[in-house]
């Protein structure tokens, strides 16, 4: 494989991986190189799938055999020859569930720094022992408090959710916790012998009486006495208090719906012992610079660096204090602070500064997550290196993609090479470089419609990101909606909203606008949604909502709503049995229809045997995986096609049954434009298969594991589910960046059915940062100015003309260039 030098450009050929159509392409080093094209239409499958895949493949290939096996590997791509190519990094969206435990330090791996300057450099207590660097994690035996293990909180109930009704007695079931049912009459009879009035409104009852009910660890046995009608013989019966019956359904019992229900009677508190911090009490007695760890751990990175400075700067050490309980004025605290205010700096730099390193990763919004591992990746000083990124400025206000384009600009200027996959056209514009994809997504994608500078995209006449680029996209008008009434929010506290009052118009589409850490999320997914959740009486979508600390004084306007529907970006499956067809609900009507067969009825078969999770149709040795793991000793381990279903993830009984020459394997392989055609006469189906081409996903295949799909695939997924159900009444839909990773072709398919669940009679909250869907708005509320302490409040709130012209807030300014962009093709 020669390459020639004084060639500045990677050669790629013969690339087929995934919908790739063994597509030859160039592309220069040392420059910002852009991917563009659809969704689905092959962007990441070169980017990644093929030149970071095979940049991998070659530095692992220095690596010893058996170190090789501890390495993450993405697999060797289908591709025929690449020369030119330098070692790669990819940053990459990670989409895995984050952890309770994982914290902004961590994902920073700042934590580990401090947890060694207090180790090596901080104040101990007279007479302590030095503790080694675990002892300052909550994520230790070392360091965890014993009674909160390092979590930093306490659950348990409280008796204003387990007796919800005071004015109830106890036969009335005035003790919610209780269970139903005989075991609910069995207790009652119980506190009947033991001589508490059961019939008395529980107010009532003494505070004594009430107290021993709720909270007692006692399990009194008690004679129950025959009762005309109910028993006829007498029984010893047990006693749990409402407390000890929760917190025994939380640990045995097998049932969701049992655990659910008994999640809504336990809130969760500081922990009293570590008072919060989730650490052990000899951690917390060490101090520098007068702060615990915990107390260091909350400062903002404004107020972390202003800490860190004096001691970073300390150019002379011999006058330390040499005495053993303290190292502020060492060496080794010099070096340290160094190197923890060099990182700080970097995100200061990201407009990161309001964060702190406790700040759980949990509560973080997708574009201060991605902006956290570009910071982490700039720190590293590599050179000669390409630097492949997904997505870069997803999730980002534009105000936020700035400095992160500064960022990116630092890392082309140290010598690296950037190869993005984007479809922010602020970014596009600014490339040296594009590489654009398509014409359409999966199958009708994969070939390369233009690869060069940016200017001459603008002639290719397939590209449709050239047709966004350059104007040439028809603009969607419609006539703007007026609100048939208000939701009204007063007193919000949570997170960094405080004391805020908004009011939310009905009936519209309305965008909650604002700099990543504004405070749009917590508005919308945690108190709206919370709200509503609460006044519908459902139970909570998210276990943590159950104990969701929200304050508000007054909300008027909730009962508009007879239904919640809210659409994130979470997986809609965390296997690969769950799918597309199985999450939307049509493969039942499949299923059914391969039952109806005259050959699946003359064998018996019902529609569960075409289920690939059912022992009697799945194939016994992938278990309807439809791979197997292959153990390769030295080499990293591998998945392959099952060897007896071949993939199909069926037996070959069942695989004998087909609907119009079709196997149930071959109707999953289809996407779901081919789908739409094939079932076109089953309702159930069609009309799911109809709505998911509506929202751009024609291209996904029904079988396609959940596993495989994107954040905004997942959450067009779901809005396509609710949008088939045809339903009456006023729904409110609260969606959160639903056009993160989507291209503007793809934006303007979504906005339109966003804008049709509005014309339907139903209320539209999006969280949003593309100004094309803002624009599209009826209304905007934007939050800031800031992120973090900075934001939290209503900067500015009226219709996007209104907002624009304020001239208030960080939103302001990039909302007018854009309605001054539109304004001649108006």
């Amino acid at each position: 494989m020669a390459h020639d030098p004084s060639d500045h450009f990677v050669h790629v050929r013969g690339a087929s991986e995934h919908n790739l159509k063994n597509i030859d392409v160039k592309v220069p080093r040392d420059a910002l190189v852009v991917f563009t094209g659809v969704s689905g239409s092959g962007k990441s499958s070169l980017a990644f799938g093929t030149l970071y895949a095979e940049a991998q493949r070659r530095y692992f290939e220095s690596v010893a055999p058996y170190a090789r096996r501890l390495l993450h590997q993405v697999g060797a791509p289908h591709v025929e020859e690449i020369t030119g190519l330098p070692p790669a990094v990819a940053l990459q969206q990670r989409r895995g569930a984050p952890s309770s435990r994982s914290t902004v330090g961590t994902l920073t791996t700042m934590s580990n720094l401090v947890r060694m300057l207090y180790s090596r450099a901080g104040t101990y207590p007279p007479g302590a022992t030095r503790l080694d660097a675990e002892a300052f994690s909550p994520n230790t035996v070392a360091g965890a408090c014993p009674r909160c293990h390092g979590l930093g909180e306490e659950h348990d109930v409280s008796e204003e959710l387990m007796v919800p009704d005071t004015s109830l007695s106890i036969r009335e079931g005035a003790i919610a916790a209780w269970p139903g049912a005989w075991q609910g009459a069995n207790l009652r009879s119980v506190v009947a012998g033991l001589g508490i009035d059961v019939d008395a409104p529980w107010h009532t009852l003494s505070a004594r009486d009430r107290e021993w009910l709720l909270f007692t660890e006692e399990q009194p046995k008690v004679l129950v006495e025959p009762e005309p009608g109910r028993i006829d013989h007498g029984y010893y019966g047990l006693f749990w208090s409402a407390r000890a019956h929760v917190h025994h359904v939380l640990a045995t019992s097998k049932s969701e719906m049992m655990r659910t229900k008994a999640m809504r009677f336990v809130r969760s508190a500081p922990c009293g012992l570590c008072r919060g911090t989730g650490l052990q009490e000899a951690s917390l007695a060490v101090t520098f610079a007068g702060r615990t760890i915990a107390e260091l751990n909350a400062l903002s990175f404004d107020d972390l660096a202003a800490v860190m400075r004096p001691v970073a700067e300390l150019t002379d050490v011999s006058t330390a204090t040499s005495a053993a309980d303290s190292g502020e004025g060492t060496e080794v605290a010099v070096r340290i602070c160094g190197d923890l205010l060099a990182r700080i700096r970097v995100l200061l730099d990201l407009g990161l500064g309001y964060l702190s390193l406790d700040r759980s990763s949990t509560t973080l919004s997708p574009g201060e997550a991605q902006r956290l591992r570009i910071a982490t990746q700039l720190r590293s000083g590599l050179f000669g290196v390409v630097y492949v990124l997904d997505e870069p400025s997803a999730g980002l206000h534009p105000a936020d993609a700035a400095p992160l384009l500064d960022v990116l600009d630092r890392l082309l200027g140290s010598g690296n090479s950037l190869f993005v996959v984007e479809h922010d056209l602020d970014v596009v514009r600014r490339a040296d470089w594009i590489v654009d994809i398509g014409p359409g997504a999966g199958e009708r994608g994969g070939h390369v419609l233009y690869s060069g500078p940016v200017a001459g995209l603008e002639h290719v006449a397939d590209s449709v990101t050239g047709a966004h680029l350059f104007g040439r996209a028809e603009p969607w008008e419609r006539p703007q909606r007026s609100a048939s009434g208000w939701l009204r929010l007063r007193g919000i506290s949570r997170h960094n909203l405080d004391d805020l009052s908004v009011d939310i118009p009905l009936c519209v589409l309305t965008a909650v606008t604002g700099v990543s850490g504004s405070g749009k999320s917590t508005l919308v997914i945690d108190v709206v949604a919370e709200l509503v959740r609460r006044h519908l009486g459902q139970v909570p979508d998210r276990e943590e909502s159950s104990t969701m600390r929200i304050e508000v004084d007054d909300a008027d306007g909730l009962e508009a709503f007879d239904r919640l529907v809210l659409v994130d970006q979470r997986p809609i499956g965390r296997t690969p049995r769950s799918n597309l067809a199985t999450y939307t609900g049509l493969f039942d009507a499949v299923r059914k229809v391969f039952a109806a067969t005259p050959q699946a009825r003359e064998r018996g078969y019902g529609a569960g045997r075409f289920s690939f999770n059912v022992p009697e149709g799945r194939c016994d040795t992938c278990q309807g995986e439809g791979f197997v793991s292959v153990e390769l000793l030295f080499m990293p381990g591998t998945y392959a096609p099952c060897p007896t279903c071949h993939g199909a993830r069926y037996n070959a009984e069942t695989l004998e049954i087909r609907h119009r020459g079709k196997t149930i394997a071959d109707v999953l392989a289809l996407s779901v434009d081919e789908a739409a055609d094939f079932l076109a006469d089953v309702p159930a189906a069609a009309r799911s298969l109809i709505t998911l081409q509506e929202v751009g996903l024609g291209y996904l295949r029904l079988g396609q594991p959940a596993t495989e799909l994107s954040g905004g695939e997942a959450q067009r997924i779901k809005l396509a589910t609710e949008m088939q159900r045809a339903r009456r009444g006023h729904a409110l839909y609260l969606l959160d960046e639903p056009t993160s990773g989507l291209h503007p072709a793809d934006i303007a398919l979504l906005v339109r059915q966003l804008h049709r669940l509005v014309d339907a009679g139903n209320t539209v909250v999006v969280v949003e940062h593309d100004l094309d869907t803002v624009v599209s708005a009826d209304w905007v509320i934007d939050l800031g100015p800031g992120g973090g302490d900075a934001g939290g409040r209503v900067v500015a709130a009226g219709t996007p003309q209104e907002v624009a012209a304020a001239g208030l807030g960080a939103t302001a300014p990039y909302l007018r260039a854009r309605l001054e962009a539109d304004a001649p093709r108006s």
